[in-house]
């Protein structure tokens, strides 16, 4: 176990329990996608991706995508793939240094859209994305393995539409879902091209499985996938078991985002630790201050949903959202 200092300089204050592991092994692809596996039933179904690291320093998911791998899981129908995105940024991780490694250049949870696809950018981050452009193009039904800067229940990201909520529902873990339309900073790999068209039949959903480095959080990631995996049709259900999972999950809670608090100014700071799910009871109260501005709860019962530490203009600060009955 390392204890971090400090937020600064990419540190952070909690213990890190868990081990990146070693995906080398998975580097080369007969899909011509490094570090991306694919598997073929030969029976009709849907391809189904579930992909690791977006961002480097999240570790949880490329355990439970190289355990899965390693144990030589296979679809049953339609087409499974498994992998790893930001390798530039996973393969520099520094346990000393874990914050320091969410990306190379820049956010690749922030460049899923047409316009910064086709743009004339370049960064390490996009040129990935380019590259695994073609293989998303194909996938039906994507599950993107994420962690969270501070201890937090788990959270299913649903997006914005209902198809996306009825997914969450049917996976059923974890039990609190959280239905957003993004970030203005750009567009998630959720969020992707028809992923997001309600008319749609593709269909996309973000876990956030527990605070970066806790031992819980790749748990999480695990019961996560093969609960998915299960939904989909890809794997039978009886695998849940082979792999410990045998209780019901609990119920679930939904809460529907209504707005976000886009950071303006480097003098942005929260009035209290906020960590995340806090419920602030009444409409009105300051809960940040942004070059002396403050920032208002918009209505009672305002549910604060993953606040960040990274003050810089344009992230969002935090989501905002209601409790469903």
């Amino acid at each position: 176990m390392t204890v971090m200092d400090e937020p600064g300089a990419g540190r952070t204050p909690y213990a890190v329990r868990l081990r990146p592991p070693d995906i080398s092994a998975w580097r080369e692809s007969e899909t011509g996608f490094e570090y991306f596996q694919s598997f073929d039933s030969g029976q009709p179904g849907p391809h189904v991706m579930v992909s690791a690291v977006v961002h480097g320093n999240e570790i949880c998911g490329a355990i439970a995508v190289e355990r899965l791998l390693r144990d030589g899981l296979r679809p049953k129908a339609g087409w499974l793939t498994l992998g790893f995105a930001n390798v530039a940024a996973y393969l520099k991780l520094d346990l000393e240094r874990p914050d320091a490694f969410r990306f190379v250049n820049e956010d690749l949870n922030r460049v899923w859209s047409e316009e910064t696809l086709d743009s004339g950018r370049d960064s390490v981050e996009l040129r990935r994305a380019r590259r695994l452009r073609p293989l998303i193009d194909s996938v039906d039904l994507l599950l993107d393995l994420h962690s969270m800067q501070h201890p937090c229940v788990p959270l299913m990201l649903a997006g914005p539409t209902d198809k996306g909520l009825s997914l969450a529902q049917e996976v059923g873990y974890p039990a609190t879902v959280v239905c957003d339309d993004g970030h203005k900073a750009g567009r998630r790999l959720r969020d992707y091209a028809r992923f997001s068209d309600p008319e749609s039949r593709k269909n996309a959903l973000l876990v956030e499985c527990g605070q970066h480095y806790e031992a819980a959080a790749a748990e999480v990631a695990m019961e996560t996938t093969l609960r998915f995996l299960t939904v989909t049709g890809t794997i039978d259900a009886r695998l849940l078991a082979d792999y410990g999972y045998r209780q019901k999950p609990a119920p679930q809670k939904v809460i529907r985002v209504t707005d976000a608090v886009t950071i303006e100014s480097e003098d942005f700071r929260f009035t209290e630790a906020y960590k995340g799910l806090e419920v602030i009871p009444r409409a009105g109260t300051v809960i940040a201050e942004d070059n002396g501005r403050p920032v208002r709860t918009p209505y009672d019962n305002c549910v604060l949903i993953m606040p960040t530490r990274r003050v810089r203009p344009g992230n969002t600060a935090v989501r905002l959202g209601r409790y469903l009955a």
